[in-house]
């Protein structure tokens, strides 16, 4: 069982480099060789569909151990209109404390905190085995289908939670990922530009990678 030995806390510019060397440290090599989710943060931080009440760091004795960011989203409703939404990550614990209920730690706080700014309900592109301990469960059951996605396809990966209760109920629509996602592919020279920035670490294709 996890003591109180934790703080969370707003993420300070002061703190920028820590967080982003910790999000490589732990993405690296994990859906792809190398990763870009560090340079995804840098460049969400500055997208006008961040919300900086919401990016949080997770602190343990002095070190940064973790830390999260939500963005603003919606859905299309079938009906005409917009939902507006959240959507949230890179998350990542440092690896040294992986497995230890850090994560939904910091997961649970930033969700309610979110709930009590008045968002309506979160979605991500995400491994149920781990969020279905906060509350996510699979977004089909709220009616709501991923972008470009075929009928029929694998969705399991997208996930939803409700943080007003009853906000989804007989609204069916899409949901498109916020295109300051898709940063690292869309600027690819300055992705590596700051890439260099980093000490090397050697990309490797390795099995259950994504990409």
């Amino acid at each position: 069982m996890i003591k109180n030995d934790y703080v969370i806390r707003l993420e300070e510019k002061a703190d920028y480099y820590k967080t982003e060397y910790l999000i490589r440290e732990s993405f690296w090599n994990v859906y792809r060789g190398g990763c870009v989710e560090h340079y995804v943060l840098k460049c969400l931080r500055d997208d006008a569909d961040f919300v900086p009440q919401l990016d949080f760091v997770m602190e343990k004795d002095g070190q940064i151990i973790g830390q999260i960011i939500f963005v603003k989203a919606a859905i299309t409703k079938d009906g005409g209109g917009l939902l507006p939404v959240l959507t949230f990550g890179p998350i990542c614990i440092d690896k040294s404390y992986q497995k230890k209920g850090y994560g939904k730690i910091l997961l649970d706080y930033a969700l309610g905190k979110a709930a009590e700014m008045g968002f309506n309900a979160v979605f991500i592109e995400g491994n149920i085995n781990f969020y279905r301990h906060c509350g996510l469960t699979y977004a089909r059951q709220f009616g709501i289908r991923y972008h470009g996605l075929p009928r029929g396809a694998d969705d399991s990966f997208f996930l939803a939670k409700e943080l007003k209760k009853g906000c989804l109920d007989g609204i069916t629509g899409e949901y498109s990922t916020p295109k300051g996602y898709f940063a690292a592919s869309e600027n690819p020279q300055e992705f590596e530009e700051y890439e260099s920035q980093f000490p090397y670490k050697e990309k490797l294709k390795l099995p259950g990678q994504l990409e």
